[in-house]
């Protein structure tokens, strides 16, 4: 269990581009990781393509809080990203948030 009975917060963030777009869409995204990895509370904060297909992009964001997460999303560089997704995605995003009450390493 974590300390204090707090939970985790994991976010897991999928975009489809649309197509020609996902190098585009990377390149913006690629500004958001520095700033959210330095934030206090986020854990890890991951970026990729998936190997099955070469438009989706998945990040997946762990954060100590909810409190963490709401850092997290003022930063500007989210809001870059989330005002050039209209323009390089074929459908709206998947967002899928997680509340986890305990974790440990996987051996």
């Amino acid at each position: 269990p974590l300390p204090g009975g707090t939970e985790m917060i994991v976010v897991r963030f999928k975009i489809t581009c649309q197509p020609e777009k996902a190098e585009q869409a990377l390149a913006v995204m690629h500004g958001v990781v520095s700033p959210s990895r330095a934030l206090d509370g986020v854990v890890h904060f991951d970026i990729g393509r998936d190997i099955v297909d070469p438009d989706s992009i998945i990040a997946t964001e762990v954060f100590d809080d909810a409190a963490a997460l709401e850092r997290q999303d003022a930063l500007p560089e989210v809001a870059k990203v989330m005002a050039a997704l209209p323009g390089l995605v074929a459908a709206a995003p998947e967002a899928t948030l997680f509340h986890v009450s305990s974790s440990e390493p996987l051996d």
